[in-house]
């Protein structure tokens, strides 16, 4: 449920990640923040004022975060789940996200005011004060692990406070800046929304989840590091060493292929180990093989330019695209009768 990646950056109930950068796709968003006067009339003025607020938790984020919550929680309960405990989940997961990616910008808005990407976000434009940022964050923050502590599980509202810190201490206040791994270790943030929609289920974790959560994190690099490719020159006038920064595209592409085998890996572990169907078996299967070609197209591209460019964002887009129908064959394949 991202509260980021991973960007994404990834959240959990924040990644991806998932992941905050995880999309650029927020750019509209960010874009609709920025205006003169507040317009006149009841409702235009409600939204000139909220907009801002709403831009800071990243929605797009947070939509591709709960893609991976909703199907975890069929898997853990074998069938549809009390409706009441999945709207309370996914609410508490949304705003955690939120939460954890207004605090990201609180914390980033230097960055943010240096890259073109992010340089219209509510507080770099003066929208939204840092001092008002900081607070909405804390407080939405605060709110959505009480409520999930209440309207769930104490495990999930744990679970969800160790999200928000792996991608607000973890990742955005230490890893950032410092490494090019920094969305390898930080992106575990956006893993966590599975885990939480586990045990918002089962009141703990198992082998089946811990597999999901390896599914997301494996995917989290070969996800991020094509938009970081695509903005590289923004990431290089800021200061943060992401790897395709600091690295051959050849040497980026190869820890893509490793990574995406990784993911393959725990996405065919589940087959056997949480009783998935042969349906789910070749469905997980394809799209494996179909996003490691894509990254294996990328190696060829960067080893060779003549054979076109790299067209990173083919794979980024191509990413979310895997993660959205491996999650939409594990909803499907709980209810098959085989």
């Amino acid at each position: 449920m991202r509260l980021t990646s991973p960007s994404l950056d990834a959240s959990p109930a924040v990644a991806p990640a998932a992941h905050e950068e995880v999309a650029a796709s927020t750019a509209v968003d960010e874009v609709r923040t920025v205006g003169g006067p507040p317009p006149r009339g009841v409702l235009a003025r409600l939204r000139w004022t909220v907009g801002p607020y709403v831009a800071l938790t990243k929605p797009r984020v947070i939509e591709l975060l709960l893609v991976t919550t909703i199907p975890t929680m069929f898997l853990a309960a074998g069938g549809f789940p009390p409706l009441g405990l999945v709207v309370a989940t996914l609410v508490g997961g949304a705003g955690a996200a939120g939460a954890a990616n207004t605090l990201n910008q609180y914390l980033d808005r230097d960055i943010d005011a240096v890259m073109n990407r992010t340089r219209r976000r509510p507080i770099v434009t003066g929208r939204v004060t840092p001092r008002a940022a900081l607070v909405f964050g804390s407080v939405l923050g605060v709110v959505s692990l009480a409520w999930l502590w209440i309207a769930v599980n104490p495990a999930s509202a744990l679970f969800t406070g160790a999200a928000i810190a792996i991608y607000v201490v973890g990742y955005t206040i230490i890893l950032k800046r410092r490494t090019p791994q920094n969305i390898v270790w930080g992106g575990a943030a956006g893993c966590m929304p599975v885990v939480i929609g586990w045990s918002a289920v089962t009141g703990g974790v198992s082998w089946s989840a811990l597999l999901l959560f390896g599914v997301v994190f494996f995917w989290t690099p070969p996800h991020y590091w094509p938009l970081s490719m695509k903005f590289r020159r923004d990431y290089a006038a800021a200061g943060v060493p992401m790897l395709p920064v600091v690295a051959k595209d050849t040497r980026v592409a190869w820890e893509m292929i490793a990574y995406t085998l990784a993911m393959i890996a725990c996405s065919l572990l589940l087959v056997p180990v949480a009783g998935m169907t042969w349906v789910y078996a070749v469905v997980a299967a394809a799209l494996g093989v179909w996003f490691l070609w894509s990254c294996v197209t990328l190696l060829r591209r960067a080893q060779d330019p003549q054979r076109g460019p790299l067209k990173a964002m083919s794979v980024f887009h191509g990413s979310i695209t895997y993660l959205t129908l491996l999650s939409v064959a594990i909803a499907v394949d709980v209810f098959l009768p085989l």
